[in-house]
This record gives C-alpha cells, sequence and structure tokens, in this order.
C-alpha cells in the first residue's frame, strides 16, 4: 500500500535570507532517507515554507518495506572445507552464527574463488517504526550554522518548534520529534486564523490551510502572488518597481509573510533631493519596501510594500506605514546634508586612523599606493595621469562619511555625489564610484580610461597586499575577496582589450610597500591564480576545455591576446587539416621530451640529407617569414590559417624521415627543426594539447 507522506514542523520566526534554502534541504533530506530505508523508489517531493513552518509532502510512500533477501557471507571455501571436503570450525562457526544448519548454506563464486553465504528473507518494517528517526536524522543535515535550544529539553534547532505533523494519507504516525509528540494539528496565519487547524488528509495539506488558515504554504506561489502584485500595482501608476536588488528583496519579503496583500504608500517629494541610491537603499534595506521610477528611471515618491494582513480598511496599515518611512529618510537626508559639509579631499588625513590591515598599514597608506599604481597604468594606457592620480586620491575619502557609515554598499557611489558637489572633474568623479567595477562576476566594467586605471590599482593592490602576506583563499573561504578581485582585472584586461602585461602590472604593485612586507614569489603565484580565474570565464565564453588549456598552459601575460588566439585556434581545429598538424604537434612534444634537455633551434642545412626534411625546413623558413607580421599586428587567424599549409611537409617528413638516428649531429639538426616547427604554433597555443 501507499500513500502520500505529510511531515510538518510548527515553528517560531525562521531566519528569512535562509528560508528557501532550509526548506529544499528538509525536503531533500527526508526524501533521500525515505528511499535510503526502501519505503519509496523515487526522488519527487513537494516542499513548503512561511515564516513559522517547514513541510514536505512526499507522494507514493509505501506503509511497509517490501520484504528482501539478505545474503551474509561466510568463509572461503578452501578455508571452510579440510582435504577430504569436511566442515572445518570456520565453516561450523559460521552457520552457528548465522542460527542455521550447514545444509543452509550455499557456494557463491567470487574474484579471489568460491565462498559459503547464508541467504535469508528479511522481513520489511513498517513506516511508523522508521518515520520519527528519519525526520530527526533528516534535521540534522540541515545547513544551519547555530543551533538554539528552548524550555527545559534538550532539543536543538536554528528556532523552537512548537508543533509536529506525521501523517501518512489520512492516518497519524505516532512518533516523537524535537521532545514533541506527533500530531494532526497546525495552526494557521497568526492573526487572520483561530484555533487549532486539524489536517485529514496529507494531500489536502496545502489547500486546507489558505481555506481555513489564511496561509499560503507554498513558497513559490506566494513569490508568483507578490511578483504579480507588484507588476499590477507598477502597471496602475505607470511606474517600474524593479530597481537595485528587487528581485533579491522579493524572496526576502515571501520569507516574511504567509497570505501577501500588496499596498501602495508614498513620501514627501521633498526627499527626491536626496541621492535616489539613499532612498532606494532605505526603502529596500531598512523597510523592505519597494521604490518605484518612472520611465527615465527618476525615482517617483511613491512606494510598494507588501502587507501580512488583510484588512478591510488599510489606510492605517498604509499609514503607519508612510510615518515610519519618513523617519528613515529624514535621517538619510541628514546624513546626506552633513556630509557635504565637508570636502571629500579635506577627509584624507583622517583615512591615517583607518587600519587597511594590521600588516598592510592604514586606507590612508593604501591611497598612496593607489595614487602611484593609477598613475603608472595611466601613463602605459595614455590617459590623463593627473586625473587618474586625483581620482585614486580620493576614491576611498567617503569611507568617512556618515551615508557610507550606514550604508556600507554605497561606498564609491557616495563619493561620486560628493566629488561632483567639491566641483572634481566629472572623470574624477566617475572614476571614484566605478573605481569598484565590477562590483559581481558579471556586473559592468569601468566606462572610461582614468576609471579603468583606477579600478585596476585597487585590484591589484587588494591581491598582491593580502595575497603577498599569505591569506590565500582557500575552498569557500575568500573572505577579502580575491577571487573576485583577479577576475575583475581579468574582465577589464580581456573585454577592454587592454594591451598591459599583467606581469608587469603586479610587479608595479609589489613596489609600491615597503621592503620585506610582500613574499618574493607573489608575482608569479598571481599570475597563476588569475590563469585559473581566467579558464571558467573563458569557459563560460563557449571555448572547449582542450581549447583553454591550449592557450592557458602556455601563461599568457598579455591577456587581452587570449580570446583572438582562442578563436584562431578555434577555427584551426575545424580545418582539414587542424587535426592533422594537432596530432603532430603531439608527436613533436612527445620526441623533444624523449629526446631530453633543450633542443637547440638553430637548423644547419647542410646536414639536411633527406629531400622531405630539406622540404620542411623550407617550408617552415617562408612561413616564418609570412607569419611574423601577422602574430605581431594580433591576426592570429590568418597567421594560423598560413600554418595550416605546412600538412603535405609535415606528413612528408614523418613517413620518410628517422629522427632519432644513430648519427648524434644529424639527429640533433632534425630536432631542431622539429623545435622550430613546434615553436611556430606556440605563437598562439601548444595545440598538442587539442583532443582528437
Amino acid at each position: 500500500m501507499t500513500a502520500p507522506l505529510l511531515v510538518e514542523l510548527l515553528t517560531e520566526e525562521l531566519p528569512p535570507r535562509a528560508l528557501k534554502r532550509l526548506s529544499i534541504a528538509f525536503a531533500v533530506a527526508i526524501t533521500d532517507y525515505l528511499k535510503d530505508k526502501d519505503f519509496i523508489d523515487h526522488n519527487d517531493f513537494e516542499e513548503f515554507s512561511t515564516p513559522r513552518r517547514l513541510a514536505v509532502i512526499v507522494p507514493r510512500v509505501l506503509d511497509k518495506q517490501l520484504d528482501r533477501m539478505v545474503e551474509r557471507k561466510g568463509p572461503a571455501v578452501a578455508t571452510a572445507l579440510d582435504a577430504n571436503g569436511r566442515p572445518t570450525p570456520a565453516l561450523i562457526g559460521f552457520a552457528k552464527s548465522c542460527g542455521v544448519e550447514l545444509a543452509k548454506l550455499e557456494k557463491r563464486a567470487g574474484d579471489k574463488g568460491e565462498y559459503f553465504v547464508y541467504r535469508s528473507r528479511q522481513k520489511g518494517e513498517a513506516l511508523k517504526q522508521h518515520l520519527a528517526g528519519i525526520v530527526e536524522a533528516a534535521l540534522k543535515k540541515l545547513p544551519i550554522p547555530k543551533l538554539m535550544r528552548w524550555g527545559a529539553g534538550e532539543a536543538q534547532f536554528v528556532r523552537p518548534v512548537h508543533g509536529v505533523i506525521l501523517l501518512y494519507g489520512n492516518k497519524l504516525v505516532p512518533g516523537t520529534v524535537l521532545g514533541l509528540k506527533s500530531g494532526n494539528k497546525t495552526r494557521g496565519h497568526r492573526f487572520l486564523s483561530k484555533g487549532p487547524i486539524t489536517i485529514k488528509q496529507a494531500r489536502d495539506y496545502e489547500k486546507i490551510l489558505k481555506q481555513s488558515g489564511k496561509v499560503i504554504a507554498a513558497f513559490d506561489a506566494r513569490r508568483e502572488i507578490i511578483t504579480k502584485a507588484l507588476e499590477t500595482a507598477a502597471k496602475k501608476l505607470d511606474a517600474s518597481w524593479n530597481l537595485g536588488k528587487s528581485d533579491e528583496l522579493v524572496g526576502e519579503v515571501t520569507s516574511l509573510v504567509e497570505y501577501p496583500v500588496m499596498l501602495v504608500g508614498g513620501f514627501d517629494p521633498a526627499f527626491l533631493e536626496v541621492p535616489k541610491e539613499c532612498l532606494i537603499i532605505s526603502m529596500q534595506q531598512h523597510q523592505k519596501y519597494f521604490p518605484l521610477a518612472d520611465k527615465e528611471g527618476k525615482l517617483l515618491p511613491r512606494f510598494l510594500f507588501v502587507s501580512n494582513m488583510q484588512a478591510a480598511n488599510p489606510k492605517e496599515i498604509i499609514h503607519g506605514n508612510e510615518r515610519v518611512l519618513r523617519a528613515r529618510l529624514s535621517d538619510a537626508r541628514f546624513f546626506y546634508d552633513q556630509d557635504r559639509k565637508q570636502r571629500l579631499a579635506d577627509r584624507l588625513p583622517r583615512l591615517a586612523n583607518v587600519v587597511y590591515h594590521n600588516k598592510l598599514g592604514s586606507q590612508l597608506e593604501r591611497v598612496q599606493r593607489l595614487e602611484k599604481l593609477a598613475g603608472r597604468i595611466a601613463q602605459l594606457l595614455k590617459a590623463d595621469r593627473a586625473h587618474a592620480e586625483r581620482a585614486a586620491q580620493l576614491c576611498k575619502a567617503d569611507l568617512l562619511t556618515e551615508m557610507v557609515g550606514e550604508f556600507p554598499e554605497l561606498q564609491g557611489i557616495m563619493g561620486r555625489y560628493y566629488a561632483k558637489y567639491d566641483h572634481e572633474p566629472t572623470v574624477v568623479a566617475d572614476a571614484v564610484e566605478q573605481h569598484y567595477w565590477p562590483r559581481t562576476a558579471g556586473g559592468e566594467l569601468p566606462r572610461q580610461p582614468i576609471a579603468v586605471c583606477v579600478a585596476l590599482a585597487d585590484k591589484l593592490d587588494t591581491l598582491v597586499g593580502i595575497y603577498g602576506i599569505g591569506l590565500v583563499p582557500t575552498g569557500e573561504k575568500d573572505p577579502f575577496g580575491l577571487r573576485r578581485a583577479a577576475l575583475g582585472v581579468v574582465r577589464i584586461l580581456v573585454e577592454k582589450s587592454l594591451a598591459l602585461d599583467v606581469k608587469d602590472l603586479l610587479t608595479s604593485a609589489r613596489s609600491q610597500f615597503p621592503s620585506g612586507v610582500i613574499a618574493d614569489s607573489v608575482v608569479q603565484d598571481l599570475h597563476g591564480f588569475m590563469l585559473e580565474r581566467l579558464k571558467p570565464y573563458l569557459k563560460e565564453k563557449g571555448f572547449e576545455a582542450d581549447e583553454i588549456d591550449a592557450v592557458v598552459s602556455l601563461n599568457p601575460a598579455r591577456l587581452d591576446q587570449v580570446l583572438p588566439r582562442l578563436q584562431a585556434l578555434k577555427e584551426f581545429r575545424a580545418l582539414p587539416e587542424g587535426q592533422a598538424l594537432a596530432a603532430a604537434n603531439k608527436r613533436i612534444r612527445n620526441i623533444l621530451r624523449q629526446a631530453g634537455g633543450t633542443p637547440s633551434d638553430k637548423v644547419d642545412a647542410g646536414k639536411l640529407a633527406e629531400p622531405a626534411e630539406r622540404q620542411l625546413a623550407e617550408a617552415v623558413q617562408t612561413l616564418e617569414a609570412q607569419v611574423a607580421p601577422l602574430f605581431k599586428a594580433g591576426n592570429y587567424a590568418g597567421a594560423m590559417k598560413h600554418l595550416a599549409g605546412l600538412r603535405p611537409a609535415v606528413d612528408e617528413f614523418f613517413d620518410k624521415v628517422m629522427v632519432m638516428v644513430d648519427d648524434a649531429a644529424v639527429r640533433d639538426n632534425r630536432l631542431a627543426l622539429l623545435n622550430r616547427l613546434g615553436n611556430l604554433f606556440l605563437n598562439v597555443a601548444d595545440i598538442s594539447r587539442l583532443q582528437s
């Protein structure tokens, strides 16, 4: 017999940002344990989560495990029987431990010969014998960083639990979970529902909670209701609601309500004089409201919010929320007014009191490093050095403002506003904000050259400083965001096509630190670290793993050349000659490796005895002259098409010429020819790494 199984934990308010993750983990763990115990043969489930409950319904659950044959392995036949075929004490002891006569034992063939086994039928056990234990085991697997206790018991969970439902079809499964006896009663909405709600059928759980409890139990259903309500309300106001981190906010609000109702509020238009980012973050982060903007992106003095109450007259709820928001926006306006009383440049001396890292000095010392490094990069890019140095000088000054102290996410953004207010050049003000870009893995890159200079300087200083004092990312831990910084440098160099040597940049960054602070190996180590960040980035661009390996294995320092080289390689491998030349290069690498030492690339024409090797040498010499200007111009695709013409000469050489002959002079000359041939391709990639 099968039936749906309902498991529910009725709790106090669960952490909203962890709710969905907890819900899925809970449902998966219950399902996995049921499958492990042979109560189901599938992975299907429905998960439910609200601020006050976690629940899962698993369909088609057996009320009893199926009987199964269990095989117990005994001694090998060689040790179980003596020379006359009589049972030894080992076999007699095995039969006795199984509680059976010798005749009940069977022989089995194995990798190491025959052995005795005892096969018995194990009767299936009832679900009720295991369910409470399954739930307890599932709870221990949940990703909860910190548990709590409540009451006088020993039970521990992320929040106090006040009720447990274990319902199989329409039958209550008795058991104790977290010190609570199971039942079939739950609670509905804290204010809109009265008294306990009885769940008579597991399959009716969601419907009964909605009808009798005013609770939308499914997280995704609530999220959909909220999203549609936001779209409808915004459309009526001819506005857009999806600003900033709105999608993330929808998920958080979904975790805070059980019966969502959309309402519209407003605020004094005078607050719009404050930068919109300040207003948006005040509404989203503090109040969980959705700010609104017009078609031009200008903020409107209206907002949407989700109430957990259905009221006949919602005016009181709206006025209450407007009153709270007024206080928040007044704070933001106060911070903005206070901050503008002091110029950014005048704040710089106080950065000496802000510790960046105890081994790397203060933020003022860091800014001084950034100023020099940004100026150096500006020189290389032929950008305005004075503007780059000024932007670097001011880029951390807003850390000392009231607004950034309240909202750290606004660092850089507020720096731009304050720099403009101080009449700094627009490119300088923009660079103060954009030097943090990209803020995320796929975020926008700095838009203009001055911002690029400061952004690179900031990320390189972080990488060299933090990595250089031994704080290397491990596993999932990367508290200083070194992976993000490395990817930022990679993306800027690659996507902006900047002709900069990344190892030279790292060396310049290292030179800004006092002697002895940074490890000597940091440039080499960080170059490898950045190439590791480059690989998944290139994979997302659509290149194959072997293509990426063929280029990145050459440890390129000019990252702007990587994409053109990869594109050329992709086109080359599609040519009829591509696979054959890749295989030939693999053969060349193997021959050179077996020969040992460092082969020369100087070919003596007088020692080329065979027509096939003379033909190959002439082809290599001709192509070297043809492709050199193409490589210099970055036309890797054109160069590789020329190199594809080597195939006939290469095929002829390997068909007619023995490389590893006894004559050392002839052998070394042929090795030099092969080395020279292979080096031609290494201007683009190590094509020997391409898979057939």
